[in-house]
């Protein structure tokens, strides 16, 4: 994306917003294109690493309405704020709870699948010296600790994904609460 492409996007996000606010926060974002070009960064590497103009302005939206909140204590501001909030909300109840909930399922399935296939490596270790399996005695007890091994293996990446999802999760959580949490604090 172009430096006048995530700009346009972040400008139209933020419409609404007073005018000095969006003209601040358009100046702080044109400079981090221009520390970026200084950086030899290309527009679009600055575009990646600054993420999804409308998730931007989205954020700074309801950022904006909490500041605005905390400085009016007014109906009015208070209703922008909680609508502002629910907004970035139902964005994530729309768009990344499902996307959870599948990879969460697959994540499942792949343990249900990965302990079935361990069991089943156990069964034919151990029931290998009492029935002739194909390629031998042997040959059963050997494919047997190998189901083992490879279930055990393919449950160690699958827990390494899930601890990373987890994470992932966390720092996606504490992004919403540093938005949310000067308005959670009591007031002095």
């Amino acid at each position: 994306m172009t430096r006048q492409a995530f700009m346009a996007r972040l400008r139209e996000g933020l419409r609404g917003l007073p005018p000095q606010a969006v003209a601040d926060i358009v100046a702080d974002y044109e400079a981090h294109f221009t520390e970026g070009e200084a950086a030899g960064r290309s527009e679009a590497d600055v575009a990646a690493a600054l993420g999804d103009p409308e998730r931007l302005a989205r954020e700074l939206r309801a950022e904006a309405q909490l500041t605005r909140w905390r400085e009016e204590r007014s109906p009015s501001s208070a209703a922008a704020a909680i609508f502002a909030v629910l907004g970035l909300g139902a964005i994530d109840i729309l768009i990344l709870l499902p996307i959870l909930m599948g990879v969460a399922a697959a994540l499942f399935g792949f343990f249900i699948a990965v302990i079935a296939v361990f069991f089943a490596g156990g069964f034919l270790f151990a029931a290998a010296p009492f029935v002739d399996p194909p390629g031998g005695t042997v040959a059963g007890i050997f494919a047997g600790i190998g189901l083992m091994a490879g279930a055990t293996s393919a449950g160690a990446v699958l827990t390494l994904i899930s601890i990373g999802l987890i994470n992932a999760l966390v720092w996606y959580g504490r992004l919403h609460y540093r938005l949310l949490k000067p308005a959670l604090e009591p007031q002095g």
